[in-house]
């Protein structure tokens, strides 16, 4: 289940954490299911659909990009379009006067940088060469560069939303002070590859509908019935304690 991970100081806190991380994808996934990874999407769609997807809600953010693809049949003329009107056509989403310009940016980058409008190149290069590649673009940061890696090109990148972080802090699966940007490092470095795409799906969904952020449903938590949930202030995976993981 595991991969072996390399600790400056191997304590027994560190060993305890990784056999709950084990613990509660085992659970998770027998209370969701098993899970299939749907096979490969395009990459830049997968970028842009990220970008409206923030802060919002995926029907929302689905809404936007069907319209985009209506409105836009190629990037070249998203690249090309007015802001103001690239705003109203993925208005659904929100935001639209940060995602329009961001969109348009990050296209010119991707040009300017790849020469042409698409990421497939991506698939060509390991996971850490390719997300230091997305990374490197303004305004694309961790979780937006796994979604891109994982979903649509089938690596073990860790996309970490707010419920795979919620979930994550609640069970003690990460130390208290470990933001977002950090977890995804730690906790995709935890996992074998194989394992990271259900992971992620178990710990959104479980995010969604039992670990909420106001109520969470503690009586039917699977991680609650086995005592994994201690909350704030158990130590987790610490980023001084794992050397395999890079930032």
């Amino acid at each position: 289940m595991l991969r072996a991970l390399r600790f400056n100081t191997m304590s027994q806190d560190n060993m305890t954490d990784l056999l709950k991380l084990a613990t509660t994808h085992e659970r998770l996934s027998a209370q969701y299911g098993p899970r299939v990874w749907r096979g490969r999407r395009d990459p830049l769609d997968e970028l842009v659909m990220t970008i409206l997807s923030q802060n919002t809600s995926d029907r929302n953010s689905g809404r936007a990009f069907l319209a985009l693809k209506q409105r836009y049949p190629t990037y070249q003329m998203v690249l090309e379009a007015p802001t103001s009107e690239l705003y109203i056509v993925i208005k659904p989403a929100g935001l639209g006067n940060i995602k329009a310009p961001r969109i348009q940016q990050t296209l010119q980058a991707i040009v300017e940088r790849h020469g042409s409008l698409d990421l497939d190149f991506l698939d060509a290069m390991d996971i850490n060469e390719a997300r230091a590649w997305l990374i490197s673009l303004d305004g694309i940061g961790p979780k937006t560069a796994a979604c891109v890696l994982m979903f649509a090109l089938g690596k073990p990148a860790l996309p970490v939303d707010t419920h795979v972080h919620r979930v994550s802090l609640r069970v003690g699966l990460i130390a208290p002070q470990t933001n977002a940007e950090k977890a995804h490092y730690l906790l995709e470095a935890a996992l074998v590859p194989e394992k990271v795409y259900a992971f992620h799906l178990n710990l959104i969904q479980h995010g969604r509908l039992i670990c909420q952020a106001r109520k969470p449903n503690a009586i039917v938590c699977a991680c609650r019935y086995l005592r994994l949930c201690t909350g704030p202030g158990r130590a987790g995976l610490t980023a001084e304690g794992a050397t395999a993981v890079v930032f």
